[in-house]
């Protein structure tokens, strides 16, 4: 990872803003828990057993104050994270990962608004040419919220994440920043 290590820079959105660590996320997160359906999208068993504990906590901030890409999302408080992983200078790319942990923020546009401003940050004060993500099959609500901003489908690797005893595939989606720009003018006509 070719990546800088300045922090990235705060992001602000339509009632929310993407931040780094700060002092109270560690008991922020450990009160968010972890939901059994949102940690099976993220490729967890949803019978896990084991509780969200303080440990978990602090090292989901530690790994966040560590990535040279990583942003907590913040609509009063934290709520979840979004991260650009594995940039790559050179070839100008990066993947993009994203978990909202809050059960009841999910489906209302939120996750697509906070893509969208990564997005931009990517392509616009990074330079980046290309980001990708993996996204399990099943997750039809990510992948839907994916192609609102402008991702498209580019493959499917099977039977790659064995979950709750079963086999599902992963679906790998890249957007270009040329699309972006142009899925940016098309939501403007409307």
């Amino acid at each position: 990872m070719n990546a800088s290590s300045t922090p990235p820079p705060e992001l602000k959105g339509q009632g929310f803003h993407l931040r780094r660590p700060q002092g109270g996320d560690v008991e922020a997160r450990l009160a968010l828990g972890r939901d059994p359906e949102i940690h099976r999208m993220f490729g967890g068993s949803a019978t896990f057993a084991r509780a969200f504990g303080q440990a978990d906590a602090e090292a989901w901030v530690q790994h966040l104050v560590e990535h040279p890409a990583a942003w907590i999302i913040d609509r009063n408080g934290p709520i979840g994270e979004v991260r650009l992983d594995n940039i790559n200078r050179v070839d100008r790319r990066a993947s993009f990962a994203i978990g909202i942990f809050n059960p009841k923020l999910l489906g209302q546009g939120l996750g697509t608004a906070v893509t969208k401003l990564v997005l931009a940050h990517a392509f616009g004060a990074l330079g980046l040419h290309r980001v990708s993500l993996r996204v399990l099959a099943f997750n039809e609500r990510a992948i839907a919220s994916y192609r609102k901003c402008g991702f498209s489908v580019e493959g499917r690797e099977r039977e790659t994440a064995l979950i709750d005893d079963a086999w599902h595939d992963d679906i790998m989606m890249g957007i270009l920043a040329h699309e972006f720009s142009a899925a940016k003018d098309k939501s403007q006509e409307k």
